[in-house]
C-alpha cells in the first residue's frame, strides 16, 4: 500500500478526513463548517453529526476556508494510529458511500487539491497502522456467508450461480435497450455488480460493518464456509479495467445518468459481463486497498470508455460458480444494537 493508492479514490481520502477530524476540535469543525459549505443539499436540508440546518438557514459555526483547513493539517502532529479508529473511520468511508447522486460535501471537500495533499501525513499512519494490516491480503479459503434474515433475500447458500448469472445477464441488456430505446437517461440501476450472488467476508464482526447502502438489518447468521477455485483479485484500478477488457457489458443507457452525477464524466460506460467472467474465474475478491482506491471513480478502460466499482463491499468475494460448501463449524448469531437499545 503506498499514499498515492490511498487518497487516490473518494472513499480512501474520507477515510482519511475522518481521522484527521478527530485530530483536534478545530480540525474538526473546520471539517464540519466546510463540508456543509459545499455539500450539494445546502439550502434545502442538511443533517450532519446530529445537527441540522434547515432551508435557507446559516450554519453558527466560525468562517473555514480550505486553505485554513489545509494550514491546520499541516501544523497537527499525526500520532500512530490504533486499530478501532482505523477501522471506525473505514466504517463511515463505507457508510457515506452513494453512487446515485452526487457526492456529499465531505467528499467534495476532500478531493481538493490543498485538501488532498494535506492529508498525506494522515494516509501514512494509517500505512503504519495494525488496523490496515490486512486491507491487501487476498481471498482467504475459509470466510463467512451472512444471511440477514431478510424474508426476501435469497438463501446464502445452495444456489444454482450459473443460472443466476444467466438471468442478471439477460435483465442487465434488457434494461440496457429499455433505457437505449426510450432516450431517456432515468435513475436506475447503479451497482457493477449482480445482485443476489453469493458474498463472502473475511472476518467477523468487522465485515457485518462494512456495507455500502446498508438496508438495515439487524439480525443475521454468520455461516463459516471454504471456498476453492480460482480468484481475480481487484487491487488496483488496472485490475478492474483489464476484467472489463476482457469481458465488456455496455450499460451507458442505464447508468450515465447516476455515473455522470458521480465522477462528472459524460461518456461511454462499460461493466464486466459477470456470466462470462464466470466461465473462466469461480470467484472475484475486492481488496480493502482496491476498495479504497477505486471505488466510486471513473475507471479508464479505454480511449472511450470508462467504468465505476459500485455497490461492492470492501474485502468482500463474489462467487460466480458453485464452489463454496458450508464447512460444518458453528454458526453465529449476530445482533445489530440500535441507540436506544437496552
Amino acid at each position: 500500500m503506498n499514499t498515492d493508492q490511498l487518497l487516490a479514490g473518494p472513499r480512501g481520502r474520507r477515510l482519511c478526513l475522518s481521522l484527521a477530524a478527530e485530530l483536534e476540535p478545530r480540525i474538526r469543525m473546520a471539517v464540519f463548517n466546510l463540508g456543509y459549505e459545499l455539500d450539494p443539499g445546502k439550502g434545502v436540508s442538511v443533517v450532519r453529526f446530529g445537527t441540522a440546518t434547515d432551508a435557507g438557514g446559516a450554519t453558527d459555526l466560525p468562517a473555514a476556508s480550505p486553505e485554513e483547513l489545509g494550514a491546520l493539517l499541516a501544523a497537527v502532529d499525526v500520532p500512530d494510529l490504533a486499530e478501532m479508529p482505523v477501522l471506525a473511520a473505514l466504517d463511515a468511508a463505507v457508510a457515506t458511500a452513494r453512487y446515485w447522486q452526487v457526492p456529499d460535501g465531505e467528499d467534495v471537500l476532500a478531493a481538493l487539491p490543498v485538501i488532498r495533499e494535506a492529508l498525506r501525513p494522515v494516509a501514512d499512519r494509517v500505512r503504519a497502522s495494525p488496523g490496515a494490516g490486512w486491507w491487501e491480503q487476498p481471498r482467504a479459503r475459509e470466510q463467512w456467508a451472512v444471511d440477514w434474515r431478510d424474508p426476501d433475500a435469497p438463501p446464502p447458500l445452495g444456489q444454482d450461480l450459473r443460472t443466476v448469472l444467466a438471468e442478471w445477464a439477460r435483465n442487465t441488456r434488457a434494461e440496457e435497450l429499455r433505457a437505449l430505446e426510450s432516450f431517456r437517461y432515468a435513475s436506475g440501476s447503479w451497482w457493477s455488480i449482480p445482485v443476489g450472488l453469493l458474498g463472502t467476508i473475511r472476518a467477523l464482526p468487522v465485515g457485518l460493518d462494512l456495507v455500502e447502502d446498508a438496508p438495515g438489518w439487524r439480525e443475521a447468521t454468520a455461516i463459516p464456509v471454504r471456498g476453492d477455485g480460482r480468484t481475480y483479485e481487484i487491487r488496483t484500478a488496472d485490475d478492474w479495467a483489464q476484467l472489463c477488457r476482457a469481458f465488456p457489458l455496455e450499460v451507458t443507457a442505464s447508468r450515465r445518468r447516476d455515473w455522470f452525477q458521480v465522477t462528472g464524466r459524460d461518456g461511454r460506460w462499460v461493466i464486466p459481463d459477470w456470466e462470462r467472467v464466470g466461465t473462466q474465474w469461480d470467484a472475484v475478491h475486492l481488496t480493502v486497498l482496491g476498495y479504497l482506491a477505486c471505488a466510486g471513480r471513473a475507471l479508464t478502460v479505454d480511449s472511450d470508455t470508462a467504468s465505476v466499482i459500485a455497490g461492492w463491499d470492501p474485502d468482500r468475494t463474489i462467487w460466480l460458480t458453485d464452489v463454496v460448501r458450508e464447512t460444518g463449524g458453528q454458526r453465529q448469531s449476530w445482533h445489530r444494537s440500535q441507540p436506544g437499545d437496552a
